[in-house]
Order: C-alpha cells, then structure tokens, then sequence
C-alpha cells in the first residue's frame, strides 16, 4: 500500500514531538569541550559541544534561569537540557536550561590560551603582515608530525595523488604529551639549519581533545613557526580546532588533508588548464591568419602593403630618432672629455718647472748637485750652478 506523502514541515514538527516526548532526550546532561561560541544580539548564545570525534549544536535561550557560570571556548562544561529541532532549518540541537563546570584543567586551560595569545599578538607575531604567500610549485617538502598518526598518511597519499614531482621530508615529532612542544619546535629549527633549500613545512596532527593538542599552543613551538625563514603551513585537528599556532604560521589549514592540497598543485588539473590554453591560442592564430587570407584574396592585397609600407615607415622614423640622440649624446660626451682634458693639461702645464723658468726664475745647486733652497745652504766662496731656461751660470758666493 502506497504510504500518502506529508510535507516537510509536517515530517519535522513529528521528530520534534518525538523527541520532547523521549525519556531520556527530554531530560540530558551532555560533558564536551566548548567551541564555536557566539553571542547574538538578541541575548540569546549559541556554541558547539565537543569531544574527540563528534561535536553538537548547542542553544542557549537569554535570561535561562540557573546559569551564571562565563563561557569560554575551549572550557569544557556540562550541559542539561532537552534536544528539540528547529523546524524551519530542519536540524536538531541541545536547548541548554542549566551549565556546570567539566574539568578545571580544561578551565585552566583555556584562561592560558588567551593570556598567551594576548601576550604574542601585543608582540605582533599574529599580524598579518609577516604572512608569507606559499610558493605555486614546491619542489621539496617537509612534515613535521608523528609518524605513525593518521595525519602522515592522509598528507602523504594527498600529494602522491596530487603531485609525483615534488620530494617529501617526514621529520617525525611526538605530537603530545610531555616533551612534545620541545620536540616539535627543534624540528622546526633544526629544519631551517639543515634544509633551507625546502620550499614549505606542513606542521600539525591529527584531531584530538583540547588537552590532545595542547603542544601546538606552547609559546615555543609558537615562536619556531613564527622564526621559520620556511613558509609554515599549521594543520591541527579538526576544522573548528584553534591553535595559536594556527595564528602564527603563514597558513592555516582546517585538517591535515587541507594542508596537502593546499602545499602541492594538482600536475593533473595544470596541464589540463596548458592543455586547454595550447587549443585556445592554436585557435587564436588559426583565426587571424584565415582572417588575413581572406583579405588578400578579396582583393585586400594593396590595403595589406599600404599597412606593411605604413609600419616599415614608422619603423624607419624610430631608427632615425634613435640614431640622432644617440649622435646627440655621443657628441655631448666627447665635449665633457675634452673639456676636462684640457683643464687636467692646463693644470700639468702649471707644474711643470721649465714653464716656472721660463718666467725668469733660475735654479741653484751646489757642487754635490743637490738644489739650494735657502741662504743657510750656501757659505762664502761656495761654487754654485744657476739653471735657466736657456742655460747654465757657474756663480760664486760672495
């Protein structure tokens, strides 16, 4: 028997009075970590309940009795209410009546994050001014994460399905726990020192808790990123995951997957596009030049020669101008040179002593040869010799 059809507004009114009628979604405390939160104009607050693999859409109605607690993304809370759907959008969400506190640590955690965030952005290595663009075609690769997380093989089958030309360096880190942030910033350096030929470094993980990824928000590992002289790609959990690393890199990818389409092109879509260029331009010039067949052979032919005489004349007329200034400039270089060859003779003719003699000047030297530049060189009856411009005096000092 056929079942009569019923409207979607009818199907969605039907799960939302099956849901407010279920026993246990009627009455549900729900633990997870906050994300996404925003605050509507209309007081009312609308965020994200999450844990490692799922997320759900939280609302919070203004003045809900019983919560006074702040929010915070990245505190983890737990969340009592009713799971009800909204029936105009078609999807369902946990109607929030009252909050309690989760973990402290996550507390703790989070009041951190923001205290280090403020503290690097006031440093300005959030600013968006010290992004660097990727590079289009990389030709070598690093990635810095666990080598034997998911993350390694999701960006490593990307690229090999993407890209065959480019080499990828697998510098593996622990990812978390203790001693992670140190690892993965002495990668990050150690990279930069070792391998400064490489074009870009993916540095991330797989998703997780908040606590999961809490190496990627250490101050350290944010300032290796920032020092890198290698672009950064941060890849770090989830979509809806935030790392100050995210912030501080030169790109930041929602998955580990993103961040591998995003480092390499696809070699199969560019030679499609050349592929597709090569046809176009062939077509271009098929075009023109049946364009101009037809031209010569609908009697265009002496509207062609006038065009190629026109642009043989403007061709000529351009050689000349050029011919003449550089003439021009030729002869105003010649001119400076000769200018300052004269004034350099000029200036040896002054120094020369035969023109100093000529002006009736003499020279005197003893016997030994050597020149008598004063009266206290020359005693009574010493012979000396005076040097004219035409001669030689032998004189005695009287």
């Amino acid at each position: 028997m056929a079942v009569k059809p019923v409207t979607v507004s009818q199907l969605n009114g039907y799960i939302h009075r099956v849901l407010r009628a279920d026993p246990v979604l009627g009455v549900v405390s729900v633990i997870g970590e906050i994300a996404n939160l925003k605050y509507h104009g209309s007081g009312h607050i609308y965020f994200s309940l999450k844990d490692a693999s799922s997320a759900l859409n939280c609302f919070l109605p203004a003045g809900a009795k019983g919560v006074s607690r702040a929010l915070a993304d990245g505190a983890e809370i737990v969340a009592s209410g009713y799971i009800s759907v909204y029936e105009k959008g078609g999807y369902y969400s946990l109607t929030v009546t009252n909050i309690a506190e989760g973990s402290r640590r996550l507390g703790d955690m989070a009041i951190a994050f923001d205290r280090l965030k403020e503290k690097l952005a006031k440093e300005g290595l959030f600013d968006e001014k010290h992004k660097r663009a990727l590079p289009f075609f990389p030709r070598k690769l690093a990635v810095v994460t666990s080598e034997t997380g998911a993350a390694v093989q999701d960006i490593l089958k990307i690229i090999k399905a993407r890209n065959t030309c480019v080499d990828v360096l697998v510098y593996p880190v622990r990812v978390q726990g203790e001693g992670a942030a140190a690892e993965i910033a002495a990668a990050v350096a150690a990279l930069n020192e070792s391998f400064p030929e490489t074009d870009c470094m993916i540095v991330g993980r797989g998703g997780g808790a908040a606590e999961d990824l809490q190496a990627f928000n250490e101050e350290g590992v944010v300032r290796a990123v920032f020092a890198s002289a290698i672009p950064v790609i941060s890849a770090v959990g989830h979509e809806t995951d935030f790392t100050l690393t995210d912030f501080a890199a030169d790109y930041r990818a929602e998955t580990p997957t993103a961040a591998a389409q995003a480092a390499v092109p696809d070699t199969a879509a560019l030679l499609a596009l050349l592929d597709r260029d090569r046809t176009e331009l062939a077509g271009s010039a098929r075009r023109r030049l049946e364009h101009l067949a037809l031209r010569v052979k609908s009697g265009g032919r002496a509207e062609l020669f006038a065009a190629l005489d026109r642009a043989a004349g403007a061709a000529a007329h351009r050689t000349a101008k050029l011919r003449a200034e550089l003439s021009r400039r030729a002869e105003r270089a010649f001119s400076q040179r000769r200018t300052r060859t004269a004034a350099y003779g000029a200036a040896l003719s002054s120094l020369d002593p035969g023109a100093v003699l000529a002006r009736g000047y003499a020279v005197l030297t003893a016997a030994d040869g050597a020149i008598v530049a004063s009266v206290s060189r020359a005693r009574r009856g010493d012979a000396v010799s005076a040097h004219l411009t035409d001669g030689e005096l032998a004189l005695e000092v009287l």
